[in-house]
Protein backbone atom coordinates (compact mmCIF):
# COMPACT_ATOMS: atom_id res chain seq x y z
CA UNK A 1 0.00 0.00 0.00
CA UNK A 2 1.24 3.58 -0.68
CA UNK A 3 0.66 6.14 2.49
CA UNK A 4 1.07 10.10 2.11
CA UNK A 5 1.77 11.46 5.27
CA UNK A 6 1.62 15.07 6.09
CA UNK A 7 3.51 17.22 8.52
CA UNK A 8 4.24 20.28 9.81
CA UNK A 9 1.17 22.38 10.32
CA UNK A 10 -0.20 24.58 13.54
CA UNK A 11 -0.96 27.94 14.79
CA UNK A 12 1.30 30.92 13.29
CA UNK A 13 0.36 34.18 14.03
CA UNK A 14 -0.20 36.79 10.92
CA UNK A 15 3.25 37.23 8.72
CA UNK A 16 4.75 34.11 10.49
CA UNK A 17 6.10 31.27 8.48
CA UNK A 18 5.56 27.60 8.51
CA UNK A 19 6.75 24.67 6.89
CA UNK A 20 5.04 21.43 5.71
CA UNK A 21 6.30 18.21 4.71
CA UNK A 22 4.42 15.46 2.89
CA UNK A 23 6.38 11.68 2.88
CA UNK A 24 4.93 9.27 0.50
CA UNK A 25 6.00 5.45 1.69
CA UNK A 26 4.92 1.85 0.27
CA UNK A 27 5.29 0.42 -3.03
CA UNK A 28 6.44 3.05 -5.03
CA UNK A 29 8.28 2.70 -8.69
CA UNK A 30 7.91 6.38 -9.34
CA UNK A 31 6.08 9.49 -8.40
CA UNK A 32 4.72 12.08 -10.97
CA UNK A 33 3.46 15.08 -10.05
CA UNK A 34 2.70 16.59 -6.41
CA UNK A 35 0.62 19.04 -5.17
CA UNK A 36 -1.00 20.34 -2.10
CA UNK A 37 -4.52 21.36 -1.41
CA UNK A 38 -5.80 23.62 1.06
CA UNK A 39 -9.73 23.25 2.29
CA UNK A 40 -10.80 26.04 4.54
CA UNK A 41 -14.37 25.47 6.45
CA UNK A 42 -17.23 26.19 4.25
CA UNK A 43 -15.22 26.48 0.70
CA UNK A 44 -13.98 23.53 -1.64
CA UNK A 45 -10.83 22.08 -2.04
CA UNK A 46 -8.74 24.25 -3.69
CA UNK A 47 -5.58 23.42 -5.79
CA UNK A 48 -2.66 25.47 -4.15
CA UNK A 49 0.25 23.97 -5.46
CA UNK A 50 1.90 21.76 -8.07
CA UNK A 51 5.09 20.39 -8.73
CA UNK A 52 6.33 18.20 -11.46
CA UNK A 53 8.68 15.03 -12.04
CA UNK A 54 11.03 17.35 -13.39
CA UNK A 55 10.79 20.16 -11.03
CA UNK A 56 8.01 22.14 -12.70
CA UNK A 57 5.92 24.38 -10.59
CA UNK A 58 2.65 26.13 -10.52
CA UNK A 59 0.77 28.25 -7.83
CA UNK A 60 -2.41 29.57 -7.03
CA UNK A 61 -2.51 33.47 -7.84
CA UNK A 62 -3.45 33.89 -3.90
CA UNK A 63 0.11 32.27 -2.62
CA UNK A 64 2.65 33.77 -5.35
CA UNK A 65 5.73 35.07 -3.58
CA UNK A 66 4.87 33.94 -0.57
CA UNK A 67 4.83 29.80 -0.93
CA UNK A 68 7.60 27.94 -2.08
CA UNK A 69 6.52 24.34 -3.22
CA UNK A 70 9.40 21.40 -3.89
CA UNK A 71 10.45 17.96 -3.51
CA UNK A 72 13.37 15.34 -2.72
CA UNK A 73 12.84 12.68 -5.16
CA UNK A 74 15.34 10.60 -3.35
CA UNK A 75 13.46 10.61 -0.10
CA UNK A 76 9.49 10.88 -1.99
CA UNK A 77 8.77 14.21 -0.11
CA UNK A 78 8.01 17.09 -1.09
CA UNK A 79 7.57 20.42 0.83
CA UNK A 80 5.54 23.36 1.06
CA UNK A 81 7.40 26.93 2.85
CA UNK A 82 4.66 28.98 3.33
CA UNK A 83 5.82 32.95 4.15
CA UNK A 84 4.61 36.07 4.92
CA UNK A 85 1.15 34.10 6.01
CA UNK A 86 -2.38 35.74 6.45
CA UNK A 87 -5.38 34.74 7.96
CA UNK A 88 -7.28 33.47 5.03
CA UNK A 89 -4.10 30.43 4.91
CA UNK A 90 -6.60 29.00 7.36
CA UNK A 91 -6.85 25.41 6.42
CA UNK A 92 -6.72 21.57 5.73
CA UNK A 93 -3.56 21.55 3.98
CA UNK A 94 -3.60 18.12 1.90
CA UNK A 95 -0.80 16.37 0.15
CA UNK A 96 -1.79 14.53 -3.49
CA UNK A 97 0.50 12.54 -5.54
CA UNK A 98 0.24 10.62 -8.92
CA UNK A 99 2.37 7.42 -7.67
CA UNK A 100 2.91 4.55 -10.40
CA UNK A 101 3.07 1.20 -8.42
CA UNK A 102 4.24 -0.80 -11.01
CA UNK A 103 6.31 0.08 -13.86
CA UNK A 104 3.97 -1.05 -16.55
CA UNK A 105 0.77 -0.08 -14.85
CA UNK A 106 -0.67 4.04 -15.12
CA UNK A 107 -0.47 6.20 -12.32
CA UNK A 108 -2.82 6.71 -9.33
CA UNK A 109 -4.24 9.48 -7.09
CA UNK A 110 -3.33 9.21 -3.83
CA UNK A 111 -4.21 11.50 -0.75
CA UNK A 112 -3.16 12.22 2.45
CA UNK A 113 -4.99 12.97 5.96
CA UNK A 114 -4.16 16.64 5.91
CA UNK A 115 -2.60 18.45 8.63
CA UNK A 116 -4.04 21.82 10.09
CA UNK A 117 -2.78 25.00 9.55
CA UNK A 118 -4.15 28.51 11.29
CA UNK A 119 -3.21 31.40 10.78
CA UNK A 120 -4.40 34.07 14.41
CA UNK A 121 -3.13 36.11 16.37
Amino acid sequence: QVQLVESGGGLVQPGGSLGLSCAASGSIFSINAMSWYRQAPGKERELVARIGSGGQTTYEDSVKGRFTISRDNAKNTMYLQMNSLKPEDTAVYYCNAVIQVYRFTGGMNYWGKGTLVTVSS
